[in-house]
């Protein structure tokens, strides 16, 4: 049904994935989509300022992995975000092992990120 994903049918896709057994009104679903938004803006924060709320990224990706399964989550977020923020996103995934040891090989991770999470 999606061979790619794109802003015609980004929201589609998250809602065919979508999975909340605590589901009760609509704007719960609209809730976990703003956390895209959310993490956005805290990579973009952390590009400004070098400074991230590593715990707060890691929620919000948990959340997001817990409503729309692994690999939904991992595409939707790589889809949301910039290319330049990848990285900052395959250090969580990796900390989270989300990934497969092959899946984003090409991507280096973030340093600062790393070191972050491996303080946690």
């Amino acid at each position: 049904m999606f061979k790619q994903i794109t802003e015609d049918n980004w929201l589609l896709y998250a809602q065919k994935h979508y999975d909340n057994p605590t589901f009760e009104t609509e704007k719960e679903f609209w809730d976990d989509i703003k956390r895209f938004k959310y993490l956005k803006r805290l990579f973009r924060k952390y590009e400004l300022t070098g400074k991230l709320k590593i715990r707060l990224v890691v929620n919000h990706i948990i959340v997001l992995q817990n409503v729309f399964g692994t690999d939904a989550a991992i595409t939707l977020l790589l889809y949301k975000n910039d290319i330049k923020y990848w990285p900052m996103l395959k250090s969580v995934f990796q900390y989270l092992n989300y990934l497969f040891p092959k899946e984003l090989i090409a991507l280096t991770e973030d340093e600062f990120i790393k070191r972050e999470l491996e303080r946690l």
